[in-house]
């Protein structure tokens, strides 16, 4: 949970480096808590009613959708620096499949040793 924090703390922190673990902690904790709103959304009754909204995605699940957009993109963008790519890379996602897939490569990779232009190595090696 602290990892999470620290992400949030970092609320558009661009800059810097980003460890796995950083990221990944945040990933999980953000799934967890977007499960559990979307179950309010429909226990309260709170989910839009439209085609293709078969999730029931309501008020509470955007709100938090809306409040995470940027710690997550930042997140993503300070591990791309920890393996010594430029924030910029995050758009190779936009490639079907291929991008996808070379993202998630570079965001499981292991950090550069040492320090890189993005900065020094968050695991303090």
């Amino acid at each position: 949970m602290n990892w999470y924090l620290k992400v949030l703390t970092l609320y558009t922190q661009f800059s810097g480096r980003a460890r796995r673990k950083e990221y990944w902690m945040f990933i999980l904790f953000n799934m967890i808590i977007a499960m559990i709103l979307l179950l309010i959304d429909n226990a309260l009754g709170l989910s839009f009613n439209y085609v293709g909204n078969e999730l029931g995605m309501g008020y509470l699940y955007w709100l938090y959708y809306l409040l995470t957009f940027l710690p997550g993109l930042a997140v993503m963008v300070r591990r791309l620096h920890d393996v010594g790519k430029s924030g910029w890379m995050i758009f190779i996602g936009l490639i079907p499949i291929v991008g996808a897939i070379w993202l998630l490569v570079l965001i499981v990779k292991d950090s550069e040793s040492g320090e890189n232009k993005y900065g020094p190595n968050p695991k303090g090696l």
